[in-house]
């Protein structure tokens, strides 16, 4: 359980993002997911997250960067992983305000909501390693509950400030800090290149 902590940690030592474990994985799928499924702003542009067949395909895709056998998700099930997702969004922007106190209410309610539990699992000729979730539960419910209990463990360490959202003007997206003196404030170099523009330009004028 500790693995995602443990990695956050060297990377806040050697500067470099380093997603190995289950554990980081899943921290890391919980902002893709924000980014992807849920509307908001990125890189200055209003963002409306895909619908229907669209939404489907693009949620799968997500999925796929962690686990390439996921099987194809139906409407139904995209339009549940968003809407896990619209809570996963509450908890970076309870950590961003300050709120942590409303962040760790709304993880624990996804704990619930998901029956997030510890369980051994091996396959796709892996070694035994650590889920929440049973081996019989479908790919979102697993999912939502593996991030929801990344999330948790992220929260429950004095690593909680590097769940972060973009500072940029009109950019919302999330993000995990994995800088080495934990001090980023965009989602991007794309964002970080915009404000530096913005500010050069104000001076010059």
């Amino acid at each position: 359980m500790l693995s995602a902590v443990t990695n956050l940690e060297r990377e806040v030592v050697t500067g470099q993002v380093n997603f190995n474990s289950h554990m980081d994985a899943v921290v890391a799928m919980a902002v893709r997911l924000v980014n992807l499924l849920t509307a908001g702003e990125a890189r200055g542009h209003d963002y409306d997250p895909p619908a229907g067949p669209e939404l489907a395909r693009v949620a799968t895709s997500a999925l796929r960067v962690a686990s390439p056998r996921t099987p194809d998700l139906s409407e139904r099930e995209a339009a549940q992983l968003a809407e896990f997702a619209q809570a996963f969004r509450a908890v970076f922007a309870g950590v961003a305000s300050g709120d942590v106190d409303g962040a760790a209410h709304q993880v624990n309610r996804l704990l619930g909501v998901t029956g997030a539990h510890p369980w051994l699992d091996s396959h796709d000729g892996e070694p035994w390693h650590l889920h929440f979730h049973g081996a019989q539960d479908s790919a979102v419910i697993g999912w939502a509950a593996g991030c929801a209990t990344g999330l948790a463990i992220v929260l429950g360490s004095d690593l909680r400030g590097r769940l972060g959202v973009c500072t940029a003007p009109h950019c919302d997206q999330a993000y995990v800090d994995t800088s080495r003196n934990g001090t980023r404030r965009f989602c991007s170099t794309s964002c970080q290149n915009r404000v530096k523009t913005a500010a050069f330009r104000a001076r010059r004028g």
